[in-house]
């Protein structure tokens, strides 16, 4: 294989043979289980992809290209390979394997502590929130946090989950004509995290729901937004467009926040707990301590931002899989109605909603919610019998891995079925809630309120794409779509009329 260069004296991947000592580019083959026994069953629509980076490119244009879609910068050979490695100011490696991922994220992960760059993204909103802490503060934070994302608390929440999603199905019910499914899915995702998280007895958010939004909508859209100078490495110091003052509308949020807990300890909930009763009086469980008002505040506005946007998009992507995949369509539905009828979906049905569950988990597949992720080495190692030395940043591209031609068969296919036996997944194959000691905290949230919501609205409607709408994935902070999906939605019921009277 050739030379793979990024940009000309810039960033030059490695050849199969290094002189530099860094390693083959290649390895050893490592061809993880693969879903081989149903091969008959791994045929569906194409998913949209990414236009990735294919040939040398300058600087200035890579600079043009990042603007757009940060994906557009990330080489197509992280496709077909386990690693790629250069120099980008300091040295960069891209890897998508499986073994060398088990290394960055659990066995070493010590040594591979969030870059940062990606903690520079969201510091400024959640200086002490989980997502942004590493070492002896985030462990501390963890052991005491975990109790309250316990399966059993989740499931308290299902019924307020249920509501939201007969909310969304009344809305799709008097909808005419296409639908802006990214904004319903919005919308809906947001009123179950912002109930969840400040909702007192009457289950109304404590914090004013507008702002709230307002907050959250800037803080992704502009604050959030990742930055091709993230991925080339340069200091936190150099100024990234929309990081460069806290926004008033941010302020109003750690506000309204403050003002919710301040209220909460002076008057707490004694009916249906929210979030923030869940984490007011979490402890470590070794050390006893416990979160003051500050780290209680960042850590409920941290699960505001990841877990508004991530699940909103796994469900609208969801939607348009399943509207240009006919067949795939009729099956889902086939079980939402036979466990459902056309009533709305409760926590006791999620354990029976399987093919549901794959299409959530396929959607994640081929559109992982956080799409790239990286880490910076603290000390001497080895990927892929790559050299990474002290201060090398690792990029692990979650959108390559899984799509990735040697760990997925059919890549970019739309096949919910590959997901009929988990146990022949490798785990560091697929990592769309990441994976080892920081998985997301809140992914069995997530999947409990996407499967209610999902199967509700299959159980009532039928969706299919709109003519002259074809969406590509777009790298912000998440994976959006570079345009709004619209769908045609049809009630089931006049969907069955027009059959017969046909």
């Amino acid at each position: 294989m050739p030379p793979y260069t990024l940009a000309h004296s810039v960033l030059a991947m490695d050849e199969p043979s290094d002189p530099g000592g860094t390693g083959p580019a290649t390895g050893a083959p490592h061809t993880p289980p693969r879903q081989r026994g149903g091969d008959k069953r791994l045929v569906g629509p194409r998913a949209p992809s990414a236009d990735m980076l294919k040939e040398r490119k300058g600087l200035l244009e890579l600079v043009r290209l990042s603007r757009d879609n940060v994906l557009n910068v990330i080489p197509a050979a992280t496709l077909s390979r386990r690693i790629l490695s250069g120099r980008v100011l300091r040295r960069v490696h891209l890897v998508a394997d499986p073994e060398a991922n088990r290394k960055v994220f659990k066995s070493n992960i010590d040594n591979y502590p969030k870059s940062p760059e990606t903690k520079g993204i969201l510091r400024k909103a959640l200086r002490h929130g989980l997502f942004v802490l590493d070492g002896d503060d985030w462990r501390w934070q963890r052991r005491a946090l975990n109790p309250a994302f316990a399966p059993r608390n989740i499931r308290k929440l299902g019924p307020l989950m249920s509501r939201v999603a007969e909310e969304s199905s009344e809305r799709l019910a008097d909808a005419d004509g296409s639908v802006n499914i990214s904004d319903e899915m919005m919308r809906t995702a947001f009123d179950v995290i912002v109930r969840v998280t400040f909702a007192g007895g009457d289950g109304q958010s404590a914090v004013p729901v507008d702002v709230v939004s307002r907050a959250i909508e800037h803080y992704l859209d502009k604050t959030g937004r990742v930055s091709l100078l993230d991925y080339l490495g340069l200091p936190g110091w150099v100024p990234r467009p929309g990081r460069l003052r806290t926004h008033p509308t941010l302020k109003a949020l750690k506000a309204g926040a403050d003002k919710a807990i301040a209220d909460r300890r002076k008057t707490p909930n004694t009916r249906d707990a929210a979030l923030i009763d869940l984490l007011m009086d979490v402890e470590d469980p070794e050390t006893g301590r416990k979160m003051n008002d500050e780290e209680l505040r960042d850590n409920l506005i941290t699960f505001l931002i990841a877990g508004h946007e991530t699940t909103a998009l796994t469900l609208s992507w969801a939607l348009y899989l399943l509207a240009h995949a006919p067949a795939k369509h009729s099956k889902a539905t086939e079980e939402a109605v036979r466990v459902l009828g056309s009533r709305t979906a409760t926590v006791e049905d999620v354990g029976q909603l399987e093919y549901v569950r794959k299409v959530l988990y396929e959607a994640m597949r081929l559109f992982p919610p956080i799409p790239v992720h990286l880490r910076t080495a603290q000390r001497e190692d080895s990927l892929c019998e790559h050299a990474v030395k002290p201060g090398d940043t690792v990029i692990v591209p979650f959108y390559s891995l899984h799509r990735h031609k040697k760990h997925w068969k059919s890549p970019n296919c739309f096949v919910p079925e590959r997901f009929d036996n988990m146990a022949r997944i490798d785990r560091y194959t697929y990592m769309p809630f990441s994976v080892g000691p920081r998985i997301c905290i809140g992914a069995e949230f997530a999947m409990q309120e996407s499967i209610i919501i999902l199967a509700t609205l299959l159980a009532r409607f039928r969706f299919s794409g709109v003519e002259g709408r074809a969406p590509k994935p777009k790298l912000i902070l998440t994976l959006r779509p570079d345009e709004d999906i619209r769908l045609k939605v049809e009630p089931l019921a006049a969907e069955a009329a027009a059959g017969e009277g046909a």
